[in-house]
């Protein structure tokens, strides 16, 4: 089999200011150079889009490189080696990595981790036994200090990470698990996922919303919005609480400062925890995560959903829509 000498590749060709537009992104065909010892050639099968490429967009310092202008971008990938001059992988083999939103990738051998594809689709090592299903189990576990018993608050809940979030609260033992999200079906899927109570923020007031839901206030929020979602939980948590700061999708396309939460003062009577979190700090948890996570997944005990789009020049707009809350559970791109 000839090997390819070039392939396709997704550009930034400018910064969004806000939400992202197609404009923003290019797609372009470009040389394969040749492959040099320790390197593996990849024809990428599947690829993740995710909230965090937002922050990456723009020209600022932060826990990750900003993408650059006129070069690809990258994220989670798994592929199959076709080509290899590396001892660690031979063709055939399935293989993780994070040269993302591109057809064919080339990179060291270190830089990628055999998975196994046989049992389980090859998007579930980018999504529930990937980078969502550690920061769900580590942010929840660890940044949050969940205890059996906990009431557990989550937002956005019907994404990759809340969906798992409230599943592992569930099956750990808490009190009671409430989620937020940004339509009737994805309540509708929470409560099929084992959710105690669900709502859809767009019904009305989310402090109103949590307080029908949660009387006796929360223990433990989840924190994947920020803004009106963290303001409110603010005020529904106990003395003692704890807030696992994942993410704040409701203000990465903001262009002017969020005005919430307004309430930070109450944080200091009851004794919060507010705490910030990247899933790169946990990363030693990933062998407890799959001892814990995986029984759950063989039995049945945690689903998984996925939304997916189809070919590289859709990845962009992929990407736009989960900014927008198209997706329920892992938006993917097939390639």
């Amino acid at each position: 089999m000839s090997l390819p000498t070039r392939t396709r590749e997704i550009q930034l060709a400018s910064r969004p200011s806000g939400a992202p537009t197609p404009d923003n992104f290019r797609l372009m065909e470009v040389d394969l150079p040749e492959l040099k010892d320790g390197e593996i050639l990849v024809r990428n099968t599947v690829m993740s889009v995710d909230p965090y490429m937002r922050g990456r967009m723009n020209d600022v310092k932060s826990y990750v490189p900003p993408f650059q202008i006129d070069q690809p971008l990258d994220g989670g990938a798994v592929g199959t080696v076709i080509a290899s001059r590396s001892d660690e992988f031979a063709e055939g083999q399935s293989v993780l990595h994070g040269l993302g939103w591109r057809e064919h990738a080339i990179l060291p051998a270190a830089r990628a981790t055999a998975v196994d594809t046989s049992d389980l689709r090859d998007s579930s090592y980018l999504g529930v036994l990937g980078m969502p299903g550690l920061t769900a189990y580590a942010g929840l576990m660890a940044a949050a200090e969940f205890q059996p018993g906990d009431a557990v608050f989550v937002s956005g809940a019907a994404g990759a990470v809340g969906s798992l979030v409230g599943q592992i609260a569930r099956l750990s033992g808490a009190s009671r698990v409430v989620g937020s999200a940004g339509s009737a079906a994805k309540v509708e899927r929470l409560i099929d996922l084992g959710f105690d109570a669900a709502f859809d923020y767009h019904d009305g007031s989310v402090r109103d919303s949590l307080k029908k839901a949660l009387p006796d206030g929360i223990d433990v929020y989840f924190d994947n919005v920020g803004g009106d979602h963290l303001e409110a939980a603010i005020s529904a948590l106990n003395v003692d609480g704890r807030v696992a700061m994942c993410g704040a999708i409701s203000q990465y396309n903001a262009t002017e400062p969020a005005c919430a939460p307004r309430n930070l003062a109450l944080a200091i009577g009851k004794r919060l925890t507010l705490r910030g979190f990247i899933v790169g700090k946990y990363s030693d948890m990933r062998d407890e995560f799959l001892s814990v996570v995986g029984p759950w997944l063989a039995d049945g005990s945690i689903q998984w959903d996925e939304t997916v789009r189809e070919g590289l020049e859709n990845a962009p707009q992929a990407f736009i829509d989960l900014l927008a809350g198209a997706n329920t559970g892992k938006m993917i791109v097939r390639l």
